[in-house]
């Protein structure tokens, strides 16, 4: 699986001037795995990761975060849909003002309920059954196909003959992998597309003025909507919010509590010059 989206990534990266972190060496970090830190400090080891003015000397900014990953059995696939949540979406808070992409890649058994999870909290899901898998291996001569029955003798038979298999034939079996669901990889192809090159619309900027006030009750809050007057908003700027909408249908709310906190931040949206050097 990892062969066959590898290639995917690269290509897109070359295409978009974008740079591609994956695990192996980095001279801007240490070792080799592709690790990105939270705004808590926490460390996240990830598979891919495109970057936006990215080098193999500088981190970018994170335009995708994508994870792949292989479950055999239901059992396991809920546990997996929350590791991966739990991996992204500090992330994903972390990096707010960029909206990245986030995408997994799945293959073998995952449950409706862990592939509508991941869906719900935004990610954009390729999955390769179990049974896909399966069929693309036997093609090519592998009868892949394998349960918790399987003995180990059996199962490494399986493994040597994959081994064994030419690198011309590996990267054919991944692009058949591919092909059986071309539908379902343009589509993750396209979202991905989308999230890079999706532009701001238009951006929102209301500045408050006046006192927060904190009441017990709702009637309490009724009763001082109703009696609040439209002029009574005179005073300094309490604080600013900042709507920003994107023709894809993103948008990001924020709050400042001074102007050059809200220009400084306002600032971090506007473009990154692309670096071609990766």
């Amino acid at each position: 699986m990892e062969q066959a989206i590898l290639p995917l990534l690269q290509d897109f990266a070359k295409k978009h001037g974008l740079y591609l972190d994956k695990h192996g060496s980095r001279p801007c970090r240490q070792g080799q795995k592709c690790v990105w830190k939270d705004l808590n400090g926490n460390s996240h080891d990830l598979d891919f990761v495109l970057e936006r003015g990215g080098t193999a000397h500088k981190k970018g900014m994170p335009v995708a975060f994508i994870e792949t990953a292989w479950r055999r059995y239901t059992k396991h696939s809920r546990n997996k849909a929350q590791e991966i949540q739990g991996a992204i979406v500090p992330l994903v808070e972390t990096y707010r003002n960029a909206s990245p992409f986030i995408g997994v890649v799945l293959a073998g058994v995952f449950t409706e309920g862990a592939l509508t999870q991941l869906k719900s909290l935004g990610f954009t899901v390729l999955y390769f059954p179990y049974e896909s898998v399966v069929a693309v291996f036997r093609k090519a001569g592998i009868a892949a196909d394998f349960d918790e029955d399987t003995p180990d003798a059996d199962f490494q038979r399986k493994v040597d003959a994959y081994e064994r298999m030419p690198g011309p034939r590996r990267k054919a079996l991944a692009r058949h992998l591919l092909k059986a669901h071309q539908v379902d990889v343009d589509h993750f192809l396209n979202s991905l597309t989308a999230a890079v090159y999706r532009q701001i619309e238009r951006i929102i900027v209301l500045p408050l003025h006046g006192k927060t006030v904190e009441l017990r009750t709702v009637d309490d809050a009724v009763r001082f909507i109703q009696d609040y007057g439209d002029k009574c908003g005179g005073g300094p700027v309490e604080r600013y919010e900042i709507l920003i909408r994107y023709n894809n249908g993103d948008k990001i709310e924020a709050f400042s509590r001074d102007k050059e906190s809200a220009i400084k931040y306002l600032r971090t949206y506007q473009p990154v010059p692309v670096n071609q050097s990766t």
